[in-house]
């Protein structure tokens, strides 16, 4: 995902001196005045790298743009309203910058004094570096002031320049601020040169235009000829255009180059820590894997040739590959389980949570099963092409209702490599095309299992059937195939959901939380309660169905039973968080939120006076995921069946049934706690839509003249 670590910016760790360019754009407002929000934000950034050890020279623009912005107010309040009706001359240039150089260092000056830190003006010309002792006294003079942390800011004199009009003649050594940052990260031997701009990086076309892509790795021999520039900047004088001409000398002399945004908050600190973002320029750029804008659309599009392919299969022909797969699974079980133990070594190593770790590993009889479930899925009825509704419209004109694959599905799930294997055989049984994305702490069970996998799918159907996403890098541009991919289901953490929500126009499905509940209604069995409470919680604490919160009836307090089941739950090893009124009652520490997600042996308790405050408690604070009621008054239980809002509510049962294939699924590709198309488990059907299949014998509409529609109802 945009933001995340990127392998392939690991030099960055070896980053020592850094140039950072900041263009007008980022230095002034739309009317001209100074940003001094950005800038502070800016100056900021440079004093925690600074301090951090970091070499940093600053190249600034925006002294022309500031200046005559200045000349401009001063000019007006100055005319007479005559004045006004003449024809207004555009200001000189060099005056401009004369003016606007002198309050923009006063600015750097002022925000770098307030952090405590010292800046220094360099003014330089074009004609400057043509003198070999001028550059050789230039680089001394910047290691002195870098040895004593002062921070160098540079911008090209432009009002005593030799250049007439220095914003427009891109003749000499370097031509504008941008090519002067390449000039000064080549001279004073630099190890990273950021280019700040008003946009997130390059982009295939211009950044206005939605079929624009933004180009996180620039490969000169494949995107040079393929790009389309928007307009230059507002206010400087090359735009894109001269940044990317500055980059590409750069990086080709050896010096990497980043080219992102100055409008977002600690982006240089992210481009240093190797985050994926912004655009980046390097030498072998070439030589790393094929660029990842064009592989994600082929992917898709392969996934979705597959898919047709597979749909035009006899339901047979499709239940011989899911029981071929099967058979694969089981025969390799060896060779995965070993694959699988070291994923497991590595994330025990690199200290991820226990909870992680137990979605992990594959345990024994875990292949056994996920094979077994495939052969239940291979012979359930062909869920593809079933006539739902069966309708004549007229004499002889019949409609049928019938169900149909979605198409392409791109799944992201973290951490549980049988995931891979059931989501493969629901999109095998519905026809449909699958893109899969694993954690990283997967990788090696995810590889292996996708190997069995497709090496079972026949030549006719074609292993790109299934895809396997194995950097973090094609996901944002996975997410922007909305007319390739149909539907995206993330599986895994808040976190992760709420980010592909918000970075897709392709519909999503599936749940951020399990937030789950059990209420012991005082009508309660209490020895039943006791097995589903502890069940709820103990079975799968890792799991999205486990209980998180228990909800008591007041009256179970006299009774005893309360001081029973937490003296059970902390023999289980549970770890009790309260409600105002549990915490006090049992002197336990007070929950942070009742809307949490524990995912491990821990829960919150709270005592509430009825089943009607239980249903205002879960509709308010929990997920929608599922809810259980344990109670024998049945009028009670109803009440609860009915009002609580969830994808499923249970009555005096565990909520760890809340599975595919425990409902009889085979296996689920999630839970859905969305409201449109699936909600709950979602197996094979909620993988399927609907299309119309219209059969006649000549008819025409013919403005409705001579027809009779009967709309009758057919058997199916």
């Amino acid at each position: 995902m945009e933001g995340a670590v990127d392998p392939s910016r690991s030099f960055m760790k070896d980053v020592k001196r850094v140039i950072i360019k900041v263009g007008t754009a980022v230095v002034t407002r739309e009317e001209g005045r100074l940003a001094v929000g950005r800038l502070g934000a800016l100056c900021e950034q440079i004093k925690q790298l600074n301090s951090l050890g970091y070499d940093i020279i600053l190249v600034s623009s925006g002294a022309v743009g500031i200046g005559r912005q200045r000349l401009r107010f001063r000019k007006l309040i100055h005319s007479s309203f005559a004045d006004l009706q003449k024809p207004q001359l555009e200001l000189d240039g060099k005056a401009c910058a004369a003016v606007g150089q002198n309050s923009l260092m006063a600015l750097y000056d002022t925000l770098f004094t307030q952090l405590d830190v010292t800046s220094a003006q360099l003014l330089v010309t074009d004609n400057d570096f043509r003198d070999k002792d001028f550059r050789k006294q230039l680089t001394e003079t910047v290691e002195s002031l870098l040895a004593l942390k002062v921070i160098p800011v540079f911008n090209e004199n432009d009002a005593v320049s030799t250049r007439k009009a220095p914003y427009e003649d891109s003749s000499g050594i370097f031509w504008d601020n941008d090519s002067l940052s390449a000039l000064l990260a080549l001279e004073l031997r630099a190890d990273l040169l950021v280019l700040l701009s008003d946009v997130e990086g390059l982009y295939s076309g211009p950044p206005s235009d939605p079929h624009s892509k933004l180009i996180y790795t620039y490969n000169k021999e494949k995107h040079q000829n393929e790009i389309t520039f928007g307009d230059k900047s507002r206010v400087g004088r090359g735009g894109m255009t001269a940044k990317v001409k500055a980059a590409v000398h750069a990086a080709e002399a050896g010096i990497p180059v980043v080219i992102t945004s100055g409008f977002a908050a600690e982006n240089i600190i992210n481009v240093l820590q190797g985050k994926h973002i912004g655009t980046l320029f390097h030498k072998d750029a070439h030589e790393w894997a094929q660029v990842k804008e064009v592989d994600a659309r082929e992917m898709a599009v392969a996934a979705r040739e597959c898919s047709r392919r597979l749909q035009a299969l006899s339901s047979e022909e499709r239940k011989q590959i899911l029981l071929k797969i099967a058979d694969a699974l089981e025969a390799n079980e060896k060779i995965i389980r070993i694959e699988n133990e070291a994923d497991v070594t590595t994330a025990q190593e690199a200290g991820y949570e226990k909870s992680l770790v137990a979605r992990l590993a594959l345990k024994p009889g875990k292949i056994a099963t996920l094979a077994n479930n495939m052969r239940i899925i291979a012979n359930m009825e062909d869920p593809i092409g079933r006539v739902l509704k069966r309708t004549e419209l007229s004499d002889g004109l019949i409609l049928e209702k019938t169900s149909s694959p979605l198409g392409v599905l791109l799944i992201v799930f973290e951490s549980r490599p049988d995931a891979l294997v059931q989501i493969a055989s629901l999109a095998i049984r519905s026809g449909n095309g699958l893109l899969l994305k694993g954690g990283k702490e997967a990788k090696r069970s995810n590889a292996i299992l996708h190997k069995v996998i497709i090496e079972a799918i026949p030549d006719n159907v074609g292993g790109k059937l299934i895809g396997l996403v194995t950097s973090r890098e094609e996901i944002p541009e996975l997410l922007k195939l909305d007319d390739v991919i149909d539907l995206v289901i993330p599986r895994g953490s808040n976190k992760l959901v709420s980010q592909i929500k918000s970075s897709t126009k392709i519909p999503v499905l599936g749940h951020a939380d399990g937030i789950c509940h059990v209420y012991v209604d005082k009508s309660a069995n209490v020895e039943m309660a006791r097995r589903i409470v502890l069940d709820a919680k103990v079975d799968y604490p890792a799991a999205c169905n486990a209980m998180e919160t228990l909800l008591i009836h007041k009256d179970l307090i006299e009774k005893g039973w309360l001081n029973d089941i937490i003296l059970d739950l902390r023999t289980e090893g549970v770890i009790l968080y309260g409600g105002p009124v549990a915490s006090s009652l049992l002197n336990i520490p007070q929950a942070l939120s009742f809307h949490h997600e524990y995912s491990s042996l821990a829960c919150t308790v709270e005592i509430v006076d009825d089943v009607y405050a239980a249903i205002d408690h879960i509709n308010l604070y929990g997920s929608a995921h599922t809810d259980s009621i344990v109670a024998e008054d049945n009028e009670v239980a109803n009440v609860f069946l009915r009002q609580v809002d969830s994808a499923a509510v249970f009555h005096n049962a565990s909520t760890r049934y809340s599975d595919g294939a425990r409902f009889g699924l085979g296996a689920e590709v999630g839970i859905s706690t969305s409201r449109i198309h699936a909600r709950g488990p979602v197996g094979v059907e909620g993988l399927l839509t609907t299309r119309w299949i219209l059969k006649g014998t000549g008819h025409v509409v013919d403005g409705d003249r001579g027809i009779v529609y009967t709309h009758k109802d057919l058997a199916t």
